[in-house]
């Protein structure tokens, strides 16, 4: 029955970590439709395919994977399974809402900036979801929690410190930077350092409750 239960739990995780990919994703098309700037990972993804070539999706993996290996030396472990699903599930996610979305026009600035802001922070809410589910973050998340797990720094400072590096390395290399992308660098840091604990308390409250659930059925199943 032990066995059973620990199923249950790690399906039941498998479908948060999900829902948070959606919704990171969701937020992350926001951004592309309000058109006022990229996120500094793809100003430096950009950036590279200028330089180099290849295309700026083979830069994001290659990137992600740089990333997650600096991630698995820092903590001396191999990533989790989630680690390897966030590279592969955020985009599947990104091009279903696009294409959803691709026939949105944002008509004024004052729309292009209330879609960027919505994007952030969905952005950083879909980020807490997930993490919060303790299958694996992504390459970069997984970084970011690296380095607050070694120095013991607050996430919103390790977030942005993150995000200006990335930005000045792409924005050397050629790479777009407009006022979404500045916005985005001052703020995403912040918002991910409240929803982050604030997702894990509410994920760790679901999982007791489910848990206490699933052994009273049980119980009742045995009477």
């Amino acid at each position: 029955m032990g066995k059973l239960n620990n199923h249950y739990q790690i399906g039941f995780r498998f479908f948060i970590f999900c829902i948070g990919l959606l919704i990171m994703a969701f937020g992350l098309d926001l951004l592309i439709i309000a058109d006022l700037g990229v996120t500094p990972w793809d100003v430096l993804h950009i950036g590279l395919f200028k330089q180099i070539g290849l295309t700026i999706g083979s830069w994001s993996i290659i990137v992600g994977f740089f990333v997650l290996g600096i991630s698995a030396i820092i903590m001396r472990k191999i990533p989790k399974i989630g680690a390897y699903l966030n590279m592969l599930l955020v985009g599947l996610f990104m091009d279903m809402f696009l294409h959803f979305l691709s026939n949105v026009e944002m008509t004024s600035i004052i729309e292009k900036i209330i879609v960027l802001i919505l994007g952030i922070i969905i952005n950083a809410i879909g980020m807490g979801i997930y993490i919060s589910a303790q299958l694996g973050a992504g390459p970069r998340d997984s970084f970011m929690l690296a380095v607050t797990s070694k120095t013991g720094w607050k996430i919103s400072h390790v977030r942005r410190g993150m995000e200006v590096i990335v930005l000045i390395i792409g924005w050397l290399c050629g790479g777009p930077v407009f006022i979404g992308t500045i916005i985005f660098v001052l703020s995403i840091g912040t918002l991910v350092g409240i929803a982050l604990p604030l997702c894990q308390s509410f994920t760790n409250k679901f999982l007791k409750k489910f848990e206490k659930n699933r052994e009273e059925i049980n119980r009742g199943a045995s009477l």
